[in-house]
């Protein structure tokens, strides 16, 4: 895969599995505006993005982030060719939860973290991508929680929701901009070691169960770089024949039962 004369914009880019792809793409070739809402999370992830990229403090959930990023990714790089949305997160302490216990809180708060912000972020980069008329990749972030539920240890109903209507979304755009050349597609990863996943991350008995639920590789969270080869294999121009697909990337997940 060929990244060389490539610009990309990670929304979410600073801290996890953001941080992990912004670093592939450099590694790869391409340069990368990294979006994060931390400025100390930002500072870090400076040092690590080198090569010309850079990193810009912003909240996903705000109209005016990522047409900032374009905007600068202009002035600096000349041109765009993807934008990859990996902000999201938990709800959980706004009141995501079982239904019966969901907080009206918690259900708008998880809704505007996972699926407003990406609207937005789409939102901005198919505009530009129609007005400059080039061709590009959006790759969404989605969850195997979307589709593939885990009642016992993984109970947030609004978070599922927020992942499954990625999906719907995601694939709905893609049908629409293809006659542009915009092509549009979801990696979904199963549990993976990341600042959101601490809660199970810390548990004895999650790490237990996830031996015969992520069997794959000793039954383990995923690790960021787990998913770089999906997230090229997406952003690449080269794979310009691919839209409107779903990659599981769940060491397992989807085809085990899991024990408990």
């Amino acid at each position: 895969m060929d990244f060389k004369n490539t610009n990309y914009i990670i929304v979410g880019g600073t801290t996890g599995l953001g941080l992990s792809a912004s670093i592939a793409l450099q590694e790869a070739g391409a340069k990368v505006i990294a979006i994060g809402r931390n400025p100390d999370s930002g500072k870090e992830a400076q040092k690590q993005l080198t090569n010309g990229s850079l990193v810009l403090t912003g909240d996903a959930t705000s109209e005016e982030t990522v047409p900032e990023a374009i905007e600068l990714a202009k002035k600096e790089f000349g041109h765009i060719d993807g934008l990859y949305h990996v902000a999201g997160g938990s709800g959980r302490k706004w009141g995501d939860g079982p239904l019966h216990e969901i907080t009206l809180e918690g259900w708008n708060k998880t809704l505007e973290l996972n699926i407003t912000s990406m609207m937005l972020s789409n939102r901005a980069i198919i505009n530009y991508l129609l007005q400059e008329k080039r061709p590009g990749s959006v790759l969404n972030m989605g969850s195997v929680l979307g589709y593939s539920p885990s009642p016992k240890y993984f109970v947030t109903h609004a978070y599922a929701a927020a992942k499954s209507a990625i999906v719907g979304y995601s694939k709905s755009i893609a049908s629409y901009y293809a006659e542009h050349n915009i092509r549009v597609n979801v990696v979904a990863p199963a549990l993976f070691s990341t600042p959101m996943a601490e809660r199970a991350m810390t548990d004895n008995v999650i790490q237990s169960f996830l031996k015969t639920k992520q069997p794959l590789d000793g039954g383990r969270p995923g690790w960021p770089e787990d998913v770089n080869n999906a997230v090229l294999m997406f952003l690449a121009p080269d794979t310009k024949f691919i839209t409107g697909q779903v990659l599981a990337v769940d060491g397992g997940w989807t085809v085990s039962e899991g024990q408990y």
